[in-house]
C-alpha cells in the first residue's frame, strides 16, 4: 500500500502541473493536455506524470517536445509552491489509458457479433435425445399395488 503522504504529495503535484501547463506554457506546439495521474517514488525523488493528449499522432509529437522543454520551469514551479527539501525530478509519460479502452471495447464488440451469429447459428435446432436425459424413479401405477 502507498504511504499516505506520498499519494496526497502526488495529488498536489498534479494540480500544480495541470495549472501551470495550462496557465503559463506558452509553446505552440502544446496541445490539449490533460495531467491523468502522477505517480511518486517512495523517497519522492522522481515524479512520473501520465497525461493525454486530445489529437493525432502529430499533436502527441508536438506535446511530448513541449513537455520535454518546459520541464525544468514545471519542477521549479512545483518546488516553490511545495517548499521540499528536495524538489522531485519530473518526467511525462502518454497515458495508454485511451487506446486500451479502445481495444477493449473492439473486442467486446466482436464477442457480441460472435454471440449473436452463434444465437443465429442455434435458432430452430434441437438437442439430439431426449428432452430431458436424466433418470427418474420409475413410477409406480394403479396395477402394480394389487
Amino acid at each position: 500500500m502507498a504511504n499516505p503522504r506520498n499519494a496526497k504529495l502526488a495529488d498536489q503535484i498534479q494540480v500544480i502541473l495541470a495549472s501551470t501547463i495550462e496557465r503559463r506554457v506558452k509553446d505552440p506546439r502544446l496541445g490539449f493536455v490533460t495531467i491523468t495521474e502522477v505517480r511518486l517514488t517512495g523517497d519522492n525523488r522522481e515524479a512520473t506524470a501520465f497525461y493525454t493528449v486530445l489529437g493525432d499522432e502529430e499533436a502527441r509529437a508536438g506535446t511530448a517536445a513541449a513537455l520535454e522543454s518546459a520541464k525544468g520551469m514545471l519542477r521549479s514551479t512545483v518546488g516553490s509552491q511545495l517548499g521540499m527539501k528536495f524538489t522531485p525530478s519530473l518526467s511525462f509519460v502518454l497515458d495508454a489509458t485511451p487506446e486500451t479502452a479502445r481495444h477493449i471495447e473492439d473486442l467486446l464488440a466482436q464477442v457480441q457479433a460472435d454471440d449473436a451469429r452463434a444465437a443465429a447459428a442455434a435458432a430452430g435446432r434441437t438437442f439430439a435425445g431426449d428432452a430431458d436425459p436424466y433418470r427418474k424413479p420409475r413410477e409406480e401405477s394403479e396395477d402394480d399395488e394389487e
